[in-house]
């Protein structure tokens, strides 16, 4: 029987700090990584993923995509930012064209990832976020496969 992944936690005081976490990540990334962003509202899911925007040398704004779904942006590597809030579940994710090959090109951060259920990449990087308001943010970070450990290795 294999034992899960274990979780690497850390804690993000403020806005900045989460975008710092997120640049660092951004800078470690390769071409078919997936970032899987859970958590509630205002936790600093887009935080984190402008961030990680930053760190792929990504120039201009970086919004989360609730309305449009997915925004494309151009960096070191091509930054696919998604986000599922307004999913009701993988399948809608899956009809509308929201994962396929391109992801294998760029990076891929999906806000809201738990709504895409068994449609995620098994290979990914999960970050779980907690807190809101003022408070700190403590962010649980998960590899599933080797790949993605390197990314955990950005965050030590």
């Amino acid at each position: 029987m294999n034992a899960a992944p274990p979780e690497f936690r850390l804690v993000a005081p403020d806005p900045a700090a989460m975008r710092a976490l997120g640049e660092r990540l951004g800078r470690a990334a390769a071409a078919g990584d997936v970032i899987a962003l859970t958590g509630p509202l205002g936790a600093g899911k887009t935080e984190l993923a402008r961030g990680i925007a930053r760190g792929l040398g990504v120039v201009g704004p970086v919004a989360s995509p609730t309305f449009v779904l997915l925004s494309e942006h151009e960096g070191r590597l091509p930054l696919f930012h998604l986000d599922c809030y307004r999913l009701a579940g993988p399948e809608e994710a899956l009809a509308a064209g929201l994962l396929d090959e391109r992801g294998a090109d760029g990076v891929t951060v999906v806000e809201w990832a738990e709504r895409l259920g068994p449609a995620l990449p098994t290979g990914r990087l999960e970050i779980r976020l907690a807190g809101s308001g003022d408070h700190a943010r403590t962010l649980a970070c998960r590899a599933t496969d080797p790949r993605h450990h390197r990314l955990l290795e950005a965050l030590a």
